[in-house]
């Protein structure tokens, strides 16, 4: 499910780029040093993976939780119909009940910072941004949170959530290098591809909470496996 998430991040990543894009134009990064250039923008891509860790630790407690009560395959499949679901679903329907709407003012709290931030050229400066763009809302994030959920640990929630940080981070890199380097064409074929990554991912977490008995893509259940052992003594 890692390399899910990562090729998740990958194709995510042009989505970012119209997104977070314009962050990453502004940064305040030193154009004449190529070493200490480098240094900054890597400072703002640990800042983004430090988010999106604490993001995924957090929201793989909650899959712990709810594993703790025999509800892991279901959800497994429950988040998989629900990925499907909103690549089908025109996106004006959520931006109807937006997840956003209830965290508006620290959302606004957090742009402030950034915008802040952005004024300033100190080390730490590049960190600050990463970190906070991090927390920025988005519906690629969405769907990485929820394999974070699935994976029903809070280790694996916060490496699924860093592998997919990790995919964004070329494609990022290039954008705070190269600037707009993209055809519009060109975004309009990979826009197109990566509801289909995210069907794919969705399909896989149905086929893993399916407990086909596949190793490492679909394992018995805890309890199936326990059993079979118990009746063979």
């Amino acid at each position: 499910m890692l390399t899910a998430a990562f090729i998740l991040g990958i194709l995510g990543s042009f989505h970012c780029v119209g997104m977070c894009g314009p962050i990453a134009f502004m940064l305040p990064v030193n154009r004449s040093n190529s070493i200490q250039k480098f240094f900054q923008v890597f400072l703002y891509h640990f800042g983004r993976l430090l988010a999106y860790s604490i993001i995924g630790f957090f929201f793989g407690l909650l899959g712990k939780s709810l594993n703790i009560f025999d509800m892991q395959q279901g959800l497994s499949i429950a988040i998989g119909i629900l990925m499907i679901l909103m690549v089908l679903i025109p996106q004006q329907k959520f931006r109807k009940y937006s997840l956003s709407k209830p965290l508006y003012s620290i959302i606004v709290k957090v742009k402030s910072e950034l915008g802040t931030a952005l004024k300033k050229k100190t080390p730490d400066t590049f960190l600050t941004i990463g970190f906070l763009n991090g927390f920025l809302p988005c519906g690629l994030v969405y769907m990485a949170v929820f394999g974070a959920i699935a994976s029903g640990h809070i280790l694996e929630g916060s490496a699924y959530m860093l592998f997919f940080g990790l995919g964004t981070i070329p494609l990022m890199t290039i954008t705070v290098y190269a600037g707009n380097f993209l055809s519009g064409k060109a975004r309009q074929h990979i826009q197109k591809a990566i509801p289909v990554c995210i069907v794919v991912i969705a399909l896989l977490f149905i086929i893993r909470g399916l407990g086909l008995g596949i190793p490492y893509l679909s394992p018995e259940p805890v309890d199936q496996i326990v059993s079979a052992n118990f009746n063979c003594h």
